[in-house]
């Protein structure tokens, strides 16, 4: 059986009453046996038989933390506000931005005429930079769409991430995120067509 090892890694483990920093373990080693954790613990009371046949990794004292969990993503839009970031730089309110037709418009356009397709690449691709920083949890909330079948379309898109990726994504219907531009002048009966 071969293992992992992460050794020299500063360990946090979350139990309490290690100390006050989220159970720290300074001198730490972190064992994997495919894909699960085998141990965890001090490098100096690590079990002999995981060093047998064992790749070895040096942390180089880096902390090694719980998978992260990201309670509130939008991750599936079409398009980007980039200009918008300026704009704000340079004293823009985001009210200016969004009677100019940027904000949430822009991207609600955007994500309306992509297809499902281009909203999974670009998402994929969101996504797997946020698992190299450790994200393991994530909900996904859709309100870009703005209507039932663009809002589905994202939540489709939502289920595929989940499915072609080694993470858990729990999906949020958000369909009033924002009145559309076709319901601006009756709002209310938009929040009747999505209730």
């Amino acid at each position: 059986m071969s293992f992992e090892i992460w050794e020299n890694a500063r360990l946090a483990t979350m139990q309490e009453g290690q100390d006050a920093n989220y159970g720290l373990i300074e001198d730490g080693a972190l064992v994997v046996e495919g894909e699960r954790l085998a141990w965890v613990g001090m490098r100096s009371e690590m079990p002999a038989q995981y060093r047998h046949d064992a790749v070895l990794h040096d942390a180089h004292h880096a902390l090694i933390t719980p998978g992260l969990i990201d309670c509130h993503t939008h991750l599936i839009y079409g398009g980007h506000r980039a200009n918008e970031f300026e704009l704000r730089l340079n004293g823009a309110s985001y009210e200016d931005i969004a009677r100019a037709g940027g904000g949430i418009k822009s991207t609600v356009q955007a994500t309306r005429l992509a297809t499902e397709e281009q909203l999974f690449e670009a998402a994929s691709k969101r996504l797997t930079n946020l698992l190299k920083e450790g994200l393991t949890t994530l909900e996904v909330k859709s309100g870009y769409g703005l209507s039932l079948a663009q809002e589905a379309k994202c939540l489709r898109v939502a289920r595929q991430l989940a499915q072609h990726h080694p993470v858990q994504i729990k999906n949020t219907f958000l369909g009033a995120h924002a009145v559309p531009p076709e319901f601006q002048d009756n709002p209310d009966a938009y929040i009747d067509s999505v209730v």
